[in-house]
């Protein structure tokens, strides 16, 4: 099923995205986050400082509400376009993993399990993604 993640890709290989408006003061100029990320629920730390890169990419996540699979199911959700880049899956602090819907598995808070906050495609073991809006900055 290898479709669910084509759709998502992003049309062209482009410079290094520029942090929108929104995003002032978590970026430094490398691209990297400035503050740690944590759950927005409970506080509980999902990335370090630096642990990330900021990324442009246009990803449709469950509601928070529903749970990620019925959601995705439904294709209910949210649009969303700015994301901490994290490339490998050891730099996350805490976070977990809901069972595979299709080729894709959603992130959540390890702690509360407050998701999904984020996203990750199966067919790329190097790429997971972290809704900046889903998430608080310390």
């Amino acid at each position: 099923m290898a479709a669910a993640c084509a759709g998502m890709e992003p049309a062209a290989a482009a410079p290094p995205p520029c942090p929108a408006p929104g995003s002032a003061g978590l970026v430094c100029a490398q691209g990297r986050n400035l503050k740690a990320v944590l759950c927005q629920r409970c506080g509980s730390r999902v990335l370090l400082p630096g642990a990330a890169t900021f990324a442009h990419r246009e990803l449709l996540l469950p509601a928070m509400r529903k749970k990620a699979a019925a959601a995705a199911a439904s294709g209910g959700g949210d649009v969303v376009r700015e994301h901490w880049l994290v490339r490998d899956m050891f730099s996350f602090e805490n976070v977990g993993f809901t069972r595979d819907v299709g080729n894709v598995k959603f992130l959540v808070c390890a702690d509360c399990e407050a998701g999904p906050i984020g996203w990750h495609c199966l067919d790329d073991k190097d790429s997971f993604y972290v809704a900046l809006e889903r998430v608080a900055h310390e």
